[in-house]
């Protein structure tokens, strides 16, 4: 759906990793078309990815009687063109300021835990917040770097 510029992708799918592909390959698409260059466009792709298996894994708790929803945006505000992504899941929730830091000595060797640490690190504003809807929600910006500057 195309309005003023903005195109706005809405998908909803039940909580199953074997989703992931899908999402990304219109995550890819929408990066590409915003005008994203090839490092932007894999840092998304990293980042779509760990919002997505957060939901499944730590939002619905692999209950596939849940689903998450996952909403991509384009626009061009101030005439920078931004992919801007929004993933929803149907879970307890939680507290975004109590989450571990992944760089502290005592979780080095955690396997988990990183995720939110990336996509904070990879995209251009990040905000997590229990949805109005139930569940968690994140949603990420990210905006095509000028030519000639550094991302």
């Amino acid at each position: 759906m195309a309005v003023n510029g903005t195109q706005l992708i809405r998908l909803e799918f039940t909580s199953a990793f074997e989703m992931l592909d899908f999402v990304q390959v219109v995550s890819d698409h929408l990066a590409r078309s915003v005008g994203l260059d090839e490092d932007s466009l894999h840092w998304v792709s990293v980042a779509i990815r760990e919002s997505v298996i957060n939901a499944i894994k730590h939002g619905n708790r692999n209950d596939a009687s849940k689903r998450v929803f996952v909403e991509f945006q384009t626009a061009a505000p101030s005439n920078v063109p931004e992919l801007a992504i929004r993933v929803r899941d149907q879970g307890e929730g939680f507290d975004p300021e109590v989450v571990a830091n992944p760089l502290a000595p005592e979780n080095l060797l955690k396997s988990s835990g990183r995720g939110i640490f990336l996509i904070r690190n990879f995209m251009d504003d990040v905000q997590l917040q229990r949805a109005p809807e139930g569940g968690m929600e994140i949603r990420m910006v990210k905006r095509v770097q000028p030519a000639g500057d550094a991302a």
